[in-house]
């Protein structure tokens, strides 16, 4: 990846500055127009290496606990009245990640220079996102930032706790099949061609040996002749997979697969629904317009098939629909969620009403992440013990043939 800095103009004509990560220069600039900017120039900065940065203490990514922390303190000392700037000098004084460190460190000379808070942190992507700079804008042009940094806070627990809780779900299962490609390579390369070995010697070369066991042999066989050759061509298989995954083209149709999958498309639209409701009501309750709110929310779903939808509904909703009819229409979000935002379309509490959505909508995901930890164990325990079972059964059979003959 490189980091690619870039001028551009947003809807409103404002230029504005920035950086961030892509593959290439095009991948950059068709980022800036998701991001609805108008980029004027793309230069390649230095190439991105937070890794080795990590390694050494320097840069690297700001880790989301650190965020949340930073965030809570910003607030708390906002709201007692210290100085911004001071405020941020502190924070960076005493902040634990080198990373964050340098970053207010240059974040406190832009609003020294002028800068407002908002579009200091616009400049560092990869830490702030669009859902925070611009809820930071609206909270610097309402005046309420210390209230919009606390509403920022509990957004990201939330989502953090959302996300450890989705990746603590797949890791046994992935360990599990790991395990099992591994056990299935060792056996065929070092354990079948010794059994198969052993009962050609006991049975002699003209035995007839089950089917079964003459396609495991085959099997064994082939591997060993050809394991240097197929085993690259599995990694690199799943490295072209992952790589292709990663482009949008990719990325869709990977996005749309998985809405697909029984199961699995459940949990992931009830994560989508989470995450929309309370981005949605976090930028509607700091103030935000309802086309950016939307345009914002959008870019935040995770999942290239709904961030489409909400985007198309932009057009809709300035032309002067509901966007709770329009979500009704595009059948994509379960009924609740248009008939609660039709409450509070008419109340004028669609803040307050997204909440109460967005806390059902991870209770569920919590469920279902349950539900499906306790379906997947058993599964990939049967998976494992019917590819040993299989290779027992192969070598198992021609050794009792031969016992009951030398026996007779």
């Amino acid at each position: 990846m490189t980091l690619y800095n870039y001028l551009a103009t947003d809807d409103s004509g404002k230029a504005i500055k920035g950086s961030l990560d892509a593959a290439s220069e095009a991948d950059a600039i068709e980022e800036l127009k998701r991001k609805h900017l108008r980029p004027l120039s793309v230069v390649p900065g230095k190439k991105s290496n937070s890794s080795l940065s990590g390694l050494f203490g320097h840069g690297g990514k700001v880790k989301a606990d650190d965020l949340v922390i930073f965030t809570r303190q910003l607030s708390a000392m906002v709201g007692a009245g210290v100085p911004l700037i001071r405020s941020l000098n502190s924070l960076g004084e005493h902040s634990e990640s080198p990373a964050l460190k340098a970053i207010l460190v240059a974040i406190v000379k832009e609003v020294e220079g002028g800068m407002p808070l908002g579009d200091a942190l616009a400049k560092h992507p990869r830490t702030f996102s669009d859902v925070y700079v611009n809820m930071v804008r609206a909270g610097e042009a309402a005046g309420i930032l210390d209230e919009i940094l606390k509403r920022l806070a509990i957004q990201q627990e939330k989502n953090a706790s959302m996300r450890k809780k989705i990746k603590s779900a797949m890791t046994y299962p992935m360990i599990l099949m790991v395990i099992t490609v591994a056990a299935f390579f060792g056996l065929m390369l070092f354990v079948i061609p010794q059994i198969g070995k052993i009962i050609t010697d006991l049975g002699g070369a003209d035995a007839e040996l089950p089917p079964l066991t003459q396609i495991m042999l085959g099997l064994s066989a082939f591997i060993l002749s050809w394991w240097f050759i197929l085993i690259p061509l599995l990694v690199g298989g799943v490295m072209l997979v992952l790589r292709y995954i990663r482009t949008p083209a990719g990325r869709k149709k990977f996005h749309q697969l998985t809405l697909r999958i029984p199961a699995i498309n459940t949990i992931i639209r009830k994560v989508v629904v989470a995450r929309f409701a309370r981005t949605f009501s976090a930028l509607n309750g700091a103030g935000v317009s309802i086309l950016e709110t939307m345009t914002v929310t959008a870019h935040a779903l995770g999942n290239v098939v709904y961030e489409e939808a909400l985007l198309a509904a932009v057009d809709k909703v300035k032309n002067g629909k509901q966007l709770s009819q329009v979500m009704e229409d595009d059948g994509l979000y379960p009924a609740i969620v248009s008939q609660m935002l039709a409450v509070g379309e008419e109340t004028g509490q669609t803040d307050t009403v997204l909440v109460k959505v967005a806390e059902f909508y991870e209770e569920e995901v919590d469920v279902a992440i349950a539900g499906l930890s306790s379906i997947i164990e058993p599964i990939m325990i049967v998976i494992m013990g019917s590819a040993v079972g299989l290779i027992a059964a192969s070598v198992m059979g021609p050794i009792a043939g031969i016992a009951n003959q030398i026996g007779g």
